[in-house]
């Protein structure tokens, strides 16, 4: 009988994104965050885009969070392939992400500035977000 042959990378479906948010929807670590509105994949050149934003706004004071992390490959067939011949290799990895996660957190900054901060990060991110502040925050 024949073995599979065996991959690096597991194969792995692109799935559905529906429903809230259940782990990953509480500010934990700091004071200040932004929140998805939306569902949608995050790619890791996104979020690294908009933790160079955050950083630089706040001119490396404070402390900056990321809640998300890309482990999800997505595959491509390169251009001009026919069809069959298998799966394409992994081409980018995402995060998923579904309304009510928290992505990004900062603290040791005033409010305005991690407020211009987040909202610099959430340019570069192709979901709706939402600025949220911790509970007891005074």
């Amino acid at each position: 009988m024949l073995q599979p042959k065996r991959t690096k990378y597991r194969r792995v479906q692109k799935g559905r994104l529906k429903g809230l948010a259940q782990r990953g929807s509480q500010i934990s670590f700091g004071s200040f965050a932004i929140k998805t509105l939306d569902e949608g994949f995050i790619t890791s050149r996104q979020i690294e885009a908009a933790r160079i934003a955050v950083t630089r706004y706040m001119k490396r004071e404070g402390k900056v969070w990321i809640r998300i992390f890309p482990d999800k490959p997505l595959t491509s067939k390169p251009a001009e392939v026919r069809m069959g011949k298998g799966k394409g290799a992994p081409s980018h990895w995402v995060a998923p992400v579904k309304p009510g996660r928290i992505m990004f957190e900062c603290d040791g900054v005033p409010y305005d500035v991690a407020k211009e901060a987040m909202r610099l990060a959430a340019q570069k991110l192709p979901v709706r977000t939402k600025f949220v502040v911790r509970r007891d925050y005074e």
